[in-house]
């Protein structure tokens, strides 16, 4: 061994990259859902949240993954596949028209170690919320899940483009932070701010495809609230519907 040390990685990156052209990168290729589909079905799978379990033939049984080098069976758990099927639709896109794009949550806990559990990311509420949701090309989600103030630049841009943002005990430092961030040199020129309206660019508007979509989702949710198993989390899913006021 060398003995050798090396700098912080972000600051390492920061010395040969500026900040505001990692903002540019993000304006030219982030998809953003439009604010009238927003508002037409602000979340799409309320039976959903980080880290609970999957059920199969229609929530009746659990669905178990098998560990291959150590052979236990273990309950397998969401990630984020309704996350991204909820961007995807709101989008107006197919699972297979997105190839190397990653859902990235702008809203969640803000720890960049990924040791603590993310109370925001695990909420019905939040999980599958449109506005809290933005598509980009997958390596610039590193930034996204790293830097604070790429961060926080997404939440004021959310937060002015939905008229939304995370009320979430664990969102309370970054809340903070937006409404204490006063430097705009890096910020994207066609992302709105509390002074400025205007539309970022990539907002995939809201179209007939896009209304079906949530047509859809709707008579799903009314479906499996009155017919699903014993697992269908019926309590969460009615409280996660009246947090945003959707009516079935």
């Amino acid at each position: 061994m060398s003995g050798t040390t090396l700098p912080d990685g972000l600051s390492a990156l920061r010395d040969v990259f500026k900040l505001s052209e990692i903002m540019r990168l993000i304006e030219d290729t982030a998809r953003w859902v439009d604010f009238a589909t927003f508002r037409l079905l602000p979340l799409w799978y309320p039976e959903h949240a980080g880290r609970t379990y999957f059920y199969k033939e229609s929530w009746s049984k659990p669905q178990m993954n098998r560990n291959r080098q150590s052979g236990h069976t273990e309950y397998k758990r969401e990630g984020n596949v309704h996350a991204n099927m909820a961007l995807t639709h709101a989008l107006g896109l197919r699972s297979d028209d997105r190839p190397n794009w990653s859902c990235c949550h702008i809203w969640g806990i803000d720890d960049a170690q990924f040791q603590e559990a993310n109370a925001i990311v695990q909420d019905r509420r939040f999980f599958s919320c449109v506005a809290n949701m933005v598509l980009l090309p997958t390596p610039l989600k590193a930034f996204t899940d790293t830097m604070q103030d790429v961060k926080a630049m997404l939440r004021i841009c959310a937060r002015h483009l939905y008229g939304w943002h995370c009320d979430h005990e664990g969102a309370k430092d970054g809340l903070a932070a937006i409404e204490a961030w006063t430097d705009w040199s890096a910020y994207p020129a066609s992302w709105p701010t509390a002074e400025r309206v205007s539309m970022p660019k990539g907002v995939a508007k809201l179209d007939d495809g896009i209304r079906r979509s949530a047509a859809r989702r709707l008579t799903a949710i009314r479906r499996d609230l009155k017919d699903a198993g014993p697992h269908y989390p019926r309590d969460e899913v009615r409280a996660a519907l009246a947090f945003w006021n959707i009516e079935l």
